[in-house]
C-alpha cells in the first residue's frame, strides 16, 4: 500500500451538518474539533442536526461513520420528554456518530419511506443502510447505550 492509499484508508467522510460539503477527516483527528474545508465551521456540534427531506440522504449515505436519527414530531409528547436527553446524548456520542433528528410533519416522504409507524423511533444508519431501530423514548444513558451497543 503506498504513503497516500495508507492515508486514504485513515480517512472519514464526514458531511457538514451546516453546508453539506463532504469532508475527509484523518480517523485520528475526529476528536480535534475538526472543521469544514468549505465553510469553516465545525464538523461535530455536540447538538442534534435537524434534517429535512433534500439533505438526510446525503448525510446517510455519504457519511463513514454511522448516523444516529430520532424520527420525532412537534406535537408528540414522549417526542418533547426525550428530546433534551436526546441532545444529551448528542453530546456524547459525537464524534462516533452523527446524530440527527427528522421531523415527520416536515419530512412525511422519509416516514413513509423508512415505515416510521411509531414516534419518537431511533434508527441507526451505516454505510446508508438502516442496522438497527427501536421505537419509544428513551433517556440519554439508554440512547447512548443502544447506539453503541448496535455498532459491535
Amino acid at each position: 500500500m503506498t504513503t497516500s492509499s495508507a492515508a486514504q484508508a485513515e480517512s472519514l467522510h464526514i458531511v457538514c451538518p451546516h453546508c453539506d460539503a463532504v469532508n475527509r477527516v484523518p480517523a485520528a483527528k475526529l476528536s480535534a474539533e475538526p472543521v469544514c474545508g468549505k465553510c469553516q465551521k465545525a464538523l461535530f456540534t455536540g447538538a442534534p442536526v435537524d434534517l429535512g427531506s433534500a439533505r438526510f440522504l446525503k448525510h446517510i449515505e455519504r457519511s463513514d461513520i454511522p448516523v444516529l436519527v430520532d424520527f420525532w414530531a412537534p406535537w408528540c409528547g414522549p417526542c418533547r420528554t426525550m428530546a433534551p436527553f436526546y441532545a444529551q446524548a448528542a453530546q456524547r456520542l459525537e464524534p462516533q456518530f452523527r446524530v440527527v433528528k427528522v421531523d415527520t410533519e416536515q419530512a412525511q416522504d422519509l416516514a413513509a419511506r423508512y415505515a416510521i409507524r411509531s414516534i419518537p423511533t431511533l434508527a441507526l444508519f451505516k454505510g446508508g443502510r438502516e442496522i438497527a431501530r427501536q421505537p419509544g423514548a428513551m433517556d440519554a444513558s439508554n440512547i447512548i447505550a443502544w447506539a453503541t451497543q448496535n455498532m459491535r
